[in-house]
């Protein structure tokens, strides 16, 4: 029985331990704050190449900004902004995303988001480049220990930030439901 007893700790942390893999992370603006800019570097588009505003970009219309760290980079965070851009063109209403990488070393993201892009073939996502710290912009507050970051903006106005250490598609959801919950 005292064994039992000391087993069940272990257990139960076991058995929760992949959820915490998971769990959101505390990054992005707060809920109700106003968009700061966004300067990135355009790596797809018409304005590849060129130093833009994105938040600026996409006043008045509803975005989800999805800041990823290059070092991070995988099959499933790709699956993710897949799953992402396809439900953003089924919405049909003008929401897009803009993907901000965030990497030390701008020059090789530059070349390699547009082969990135030719692969997933997205239609409502914007590739860019954030040209500083691999933290992002310091007014957009971005943990640098989370994988991705999902800030969802609406009329320049932050209306939720979600950020996770691990993700794949599955997690597109939450993300829809915070754009649902501010229109």
């Amino acid at each position: 029985m005292q064994c039992c007893k000391m087993l069940l700790p272990m257990w139960l942390a076991f058995a929760f331990w992949p959820a915490t893999l998971s769990a959101q992370l505390a990054s992005g603006p707060a809920e109700g704050s106003k968009l700061q800019p966004l300067k990135v570097v355009a790596a797809t588009g018409d304005d590849a190449g060129q130093e833009v505003d994105a938040a600026k970009g996409r006043e008045g219309k509803p975005t989800v900004f999805v800041f990823v760290q290059h070092k991070t980079w995988d099959r499933p965070v790709a699956r993710f902004l897949r799953t992402l851009d396809d439900e953003l063109v089924q919405r049909n209403d003008g929401t897009r995303a803009v993907a901000v990488w965030l990497t030390d070393d701008v020059d090789a993201a530059k070349e390699y988001l547009p082969r990135a892009q030719q692969s997933l073939d997205l239609k409502a996502t914007d590739w860019t480049v954030h040209p500083g710290d691999t933290s992002g912009p310091a007014e957009w507050g971005i943990n640098a220990d989370a994988h991705v970051t999902a800030v969802i903006a609406r009329d320049q106005q932050v209306t939720a930030s979600l950020a996770w250490r691990s993700l794949n598609e599955t997690d597109v959801p939450a993300v829809l439901e915070k754009l649902k919950a501010k229109e």
